[in-house]
C-alpha cells in the first residue's frame, strides 16, 4: 500500500480482488490484445493477406504487456490505443503492419467495455444467489416464529421472522432476474468504423458487405458473443452504460432497505449482525455493540445510487455519432459503480451468514403490544359468551386508551389485559384471554408463505446454480 498519494478506498477497504481484477489496466489491455487476434484472424478468413505466422505471433505476446514500451510512446502521441499497438508491434515485428487493422480505437475500448461489464455482472450474479441462499435457509429456520410487523414504524399486526425474511429474498430475486435480463442482452460493438458506416472496412473488402458482416460475427462469437449491436456511431449507445448502471442501483436499494431494517432490529435488541468476539463497538462506550456492517452497506449503497445517474447524463449527451465527454466520466463511474456493487454484495454475504436473532426479546416485545391487536378476538370471544357487542366495543376501546397512556405517559407495561380480566362485562377469566393471546394465531398465512415462497421461487433458482453456492466473505476491516 502507498501512503504517500491516494488510493480508493474501494481497493484498500472494499471491493474484492475478483472484481479489482476484472476492472484493471492489465486485464483491459490483454483483452485489447485477444480483439486484435480475433481481428487479424476474421479478416485472414475473409480474404484479406495477412499469415498464419503473423497470426501465431501475436498469440505469442498476447499475454506479455510491455507497458514501459506503451507509456513511453503515450507520452509521445497522446493517444492510449495507438501507443498499445505500436507496443505490440514492436514485440512483433511481422505482424505490426496488420495490427489493428482498418479498426478505430472504439474497436479495442468499446468491446472491451461490453466484455469487462458482463464479467462484472457474472460476479455480481453469483453472489447474488449466495446471499439467497443464506437468508433462504434463514427464513425456512424462523417461518413460524411470531414477530411484531410494523407500519410507519408503529407495531402492526403480526408477522414471522421468516415471512420478514422473503421480503428482503423476494428484492434479491428482482435484482438476480434483471442481471440474468442483461447479461445476455449485452452484444459486442463489433468494427463499425469511425462514424459507424464500415466505410474502412468496405475499402478493405471491396465493397463486399457479406465479407464485412461476417468478419464481425465472427469476432463476436471468438469472444463469446450472440452477436454485434445492429447499428451504431462510433461507439455503442451509451444507453447500455446507462441500463447496467440501473442494474447496479437496484441492488444497492435492495441492500440499503435490508441493512436498514437490521440496523432498526438491532435498536429493537430483537436482531444482530455479526459481531466478532474481540470486535470494538465504539471507542468511548465498551458496551456498545453498533451494526457498523449495516452501516457501511448504507453507505456504500448512497454511494451508488448517486454514482447510477452518471451513465444516464452522459447517455443524454452525446452528440451525433461520438463525442469524448464520455470517457472520463464512464471510466470513473462504470468500475467503481462495479466495485461499490460488489462490496455491498460482499458484506451481505458476511451478515446474511452470522444474523443473531434473540427470540426472547422477539417474544417480549410482541406479547406487550400484542393485547392491543387482539382487542377484535377477546370481542368476539365475549360477544359468544352471551355479551353484548356495542356495549364490549366500547369498554375495550376505553380500556385501551387507558392502558396506552399508564405505557406512554408513565413508563407503565401494559396492563391492558388485567383491565379486561377485572371488567366483570366481559365474563373472561386470565386463562380465557391467554388463550386467545396465543402469538401463532395472529401472523396469518406467514408460515405457509415461506414454504411457498421458497418451494416454488427460491429453490428451483438456487438448485440450478448448485454450483455457484457455499461463498463466504471475510471483510478486510
Amino acid at each position: 500500500m502507498a501512503h504517500d498519494r491516494y488510493e480508493s478506498p474501494f481497493c484498500t477497504r472494499y471491493a474484492s480482488d475478483e472484481m479489482q481484477y476484472v476492472f484493471s489496466a492489465d486485464h483491459k489491455f490483454k483483452t485489447w490484445r485477444k480483439l486484435w487476434i480475433a481481428l487479424a484472424k476474421a479478416e485472414q478468413h475473409q480474404g484479406l493477406a495477412i499469415t498464419d505466422e503473423q497470426i501465431q505471433e501475436l498469440e505469442q505476446h498476447a499475454e506479455e504487456i510491455n507497458y514501459e514500451v506503451a507509456q513511453a510512446r503515450e507520452r509521445e502521441v497522446r493517444h492510449d490505443v495507438m501507443s498499445h499497438v505500436y507496443a505490440y508491434g514492436v514485440q512483433c515485428p511481422k505482424a505490426k503492419g496488420i495490427i489493428h487493422l482498418g479498426a478505430t480505437s472504439c474497436y479495442v475500448g468499446d468491446n472491451t467495455d461490453i466484455i469487462v461489464m458482463r464479467e462484472g455482472l457474472e460476479i455480481l450474479r453469483r453472489k447474488l444467489l449466495n446471499v439467497i441462499a443464506l437468508l433462504a435457509d434463514f427464513a425456512e429456520r424462523y417461518k413460524a416464529m411470531p414477530a411484531l410487523a410494523y407500519t410507519h414504524l408503529q407495531p402492526a399486526q403480526l408477522t414471522t421472522v421468516g415471512k420478514r425474511a422473503t421480503l428482503w429474498i423476494n428484492e434479491l430475486m428482482i435484482d438476480l432476474e434483471e442481471v440474468e435480463h442483461r447479461i445476455p442482452a449485452l452484444k459486442l460493438l463489433g468494427n463499425k468504423g469511425t462514424t459507424g458506416t464500415q466505410a474502412s472496412f468496405m475499402e478493405l473488402f471491396d465493397g463486399d458487405s457479406a465479407k464485412i458482416k461476417a468478419m464481425e460475427q465472427e469476432i463476436a462469437q471468438t469472444m463469446g458473443f450472440s452477436g454485434v449491436v445492429p447499428v451504431s456511431g462510433q461507439t455503442y449507445s451509451r444507453k447500455v452504460d446507462s441500463l447496467v448502471m440501473n442494474v447496479l442501483s437496484g441492488i444497492a436499494q435492495t441492500a440499503s432497505k435490508f441493512a436498514n431494517d437490521l440496523r432498526i432490529l438491532a435498536n429493537f435488541k430483537e436482531m444482530e449482525e455479526p459481531f466478532e468476539t474481540h470486535q470494538i463497538g465504539s471507542s468511548a462506550m465498551p458496551y456498545k455493540r453498533n451494526p457498523m456492517r449495516c452501516e457501511r452497506i448504507t453507505a456504500l449503497s448512497r454511494y451508488l445510487l448517486c454514482d447510477s445517474l452518471n451513465p444516464g447524463f452522459t447517455a443524454a449527451t452525446q452528440w451525433f455519432e461520438r463525442t469524448l465527454d464520455d470517457s472520463a466520466n464512464k471510466r470513473i463511474a462504470m468500475a467503481e459503480g462495479f466495485l461499490a456493487a460488489d462490496a455491498i454484495l460482499g458484506i451481505l454475504l458476511n451478515v446474511c451468514d452470522g444474523l443473531v436473532v434473540y427470540p426472547k426479546v422477539i417474544e417480549q416485545r410482541v406479547r406487550r403490544e400484542l393485547p392491543f391487536m387482539a382487542t377484535e378476538n377477546i370481542l368476539m370471544d365475549a360477544v359468544r359468551r352471551g355479551g353484548d357487542r356495542q356495549e364490549l366495543h366500547e369498554r375495550l376501546r376505553v380500556h385501551a386508551i387507558a392502558a396506552a397512556k399508564a405505557v406512554k405517559e408513565q413508563g407503565a407495561e401494559n396492563d391492558m389485559i388485567d383491565r379486561v380480566c377485572a371488567d366483570p362485562a366481559f365474563g373472561l377469566k386470565r386463562a380465557d384471554v391467554e388463550a386467545i393471546l396465543e402469538p401463532s394465531r395472529f401472523t396469518g398465512r406467514s408460515q405457509e408463505q415461506v414454504e411457498e415462497y421458497l418451494a416454488q421461487v427460491v429453490r428451483p433458482v438456487l438448485e440450478a446454480n448448485r454450483s455457484l453456492l457455499g461463498e463466504k466473505v471475510q471483510l478486510s476491516v
